[in-house]
């Protein structure tokens, strides 16, 4: 194990990324949670951010959210209960704009998760909003 704190397991790299889009990690999400690329669309930021909460990536999850949103203690509040959902499985069920010319999105999905062993869903839908260019996480209905 590494002391890098982008060093990532070579087994993770070469999983079949957690936002069930049927790519390998390392050429789906990997490359927003490490910096490397910027998601082109609404759908490709929601996927990455699920990504991230099955990873439990909350600097990710943190940078990734509007800062009209973003709340000063989103980090404390995401590390406190990050570890006690597992996160299991995503369907996307409807995509309203998003695209790479737009400048906001929704993104309407299923994601199934793990919580004190009990199997839950959370149907949210979720708006996204582009700041200085990049695709961020404004807020979600569920």
């Amino acid at each position: 194990m590494s002391n890098d704190p982008n060093w990532v397991p070579r087994e993770r790299e070469v999983s079949l990324c957690p936002c069930k889009s049927w790519q390998k990690y390392e050429a789906c999400c990997m490359p927003y949670h490490y910096g490397r690329a910027k998601p082109d669309t609404a759908e490709q930021l929601m996927r990455s951010r699920y990504s991230a909460y099955f990873f439990r990536l909350t600097d990710y999850l943190v940078e990734s959210t509007h800062p009209d949103t973003r709340t000063p203690r989103l980090k404390e509040e995401l590390e406190s209960n990050i570890r006690e959902v597992n996160w299991s499985g995503l369907e996307i069920l409807d995509v309203v704009k998003g695209g790479k010319d737009d400048k906001v999105g929704k993104v309407e999905f299923v994601a199934q998760y793990y919580y004190n062993d009990e199997p839950q869903e959370l149907h949210e839908r979720s708006r996204f909003r582009r700041y200085k260019g990049a695709w961020k996480y404004l807020d979600g209905k569920s």
